[in-house]
């Protein structure tokens, strides 16, 4: 009896090994024909007009980005609320500041993410069963959800890309953060040491702390005070944004982030 059950056991591993295969095969190959394809040329005239990084771009990055673009596009639903019509301008915009953050890295393209819902500006979490106080909100991840974004504010924050400020990319920051099942702030490292990471950002994350106690000014966005999940996504736009500050100012953590994210984005300014 116990042979048929390992018997039996061993089959059904056999399949899945065997499903898996048949439905990654064919994706790769998907993704392989999409990264190659020709970028059309409405999609670069409207980064040039809407997203302000792209044309600080070196030119490998920006064919890095054009085909990470099609296949997040491919992938990601977008789905548009209170009257608002996605267009090709929203879903190429928003797939733009996305994708940034997977430059230089071996990716899964936010492997848990499906659907990207998009309000005309600033929206509200309220459950209307609910007797907690509205929030106002510009952006949302769910873990193992979707992302909600204020097309508004997604579409200033490509536009400025100095002020340390962008919701796309500190939403996607959690979606990485998040593809860790461990914790919090705590993404999964391909190149950095897992001890000096968790040694520079937990001083950095109590020294901001301490400052919002204090009521003393900084460089990062002291809304990163509030836990180490929304730290990790605050440090990513200003690592994007405002490289040279946060080298001056915070070199280990500039250093951890461009070791995390292998982009050196000092030299695109």
């Amino acid at each position: 009896m116990d042979s048929k059950l390992l018997l039996y056991f061993a089959l059904f591993l056999a399949v899945i090994i065997i499903a898996f295969y048949l439905v990654k095969i064919p994706k790769n190959r998907r993704r392989t024909r999409l990264y190659k394809k020709e970028f059309p040329q409405q999609w670069i005239e409207v980064l040039n007009k809407h997203f302000a990084l792209y044309s600080k771009l070196p030119a490998d990055l920006k064919r890095q980005l054009h085909g990470h673009i099609q296949i997040f596009l491919d992938e990601k639903n977008f789905i548009g609320y209170q009257g608002l019509t996605i267009n090709d301008t929203i879903r190429v915009v928003i797939a733009a500041q996305a994708c940034v953050l997977l430059l230089n890295r071996k990716t899964n393209y936010y492997p848990h993410l499906d659907n990207i819902l998009v309000y005309p500006n600033a929206f509200t979490n309220k459950d209307p069963k609910s007797e907690f106080e509205e929030h106002i909100r510009l952006g949302e991840s769910w873990h193992r959800g979707p992302i909600v974004l204020s097309w508004q504010h997604s579409d200033q924050g490509a536009l400025n890309d100095e002020d340390g400020e962008n919701v796309v990319m500190h939403e996607f920051a959690h979606q990485l953060d998040q593809e860790n099942p461990q914790g919090t702030g705590f993404p999964e490292l391909q190149h950095n040491n897992v001890k000096q990471w968790s040694t520079v950002l937990a001083k950095e994350f109590k020294a901001l702390s301490i400052k919002k106690k204090l009521h003393k000014k900084s460089l990062l966005n002291q809304y990163g005070a509030t836990n180490p999940a929304e730290f990790f996504a605050v440090i990513t736009e200003h690592f994007i944004e405002q490289p040279k500050e946060l080298l001056k100012k915070h070199p280990e953590l500039y250093q951890e982030l461009k070791k995390y994210y292998q982009i050196n984005p000092i030299e695109w300014v």
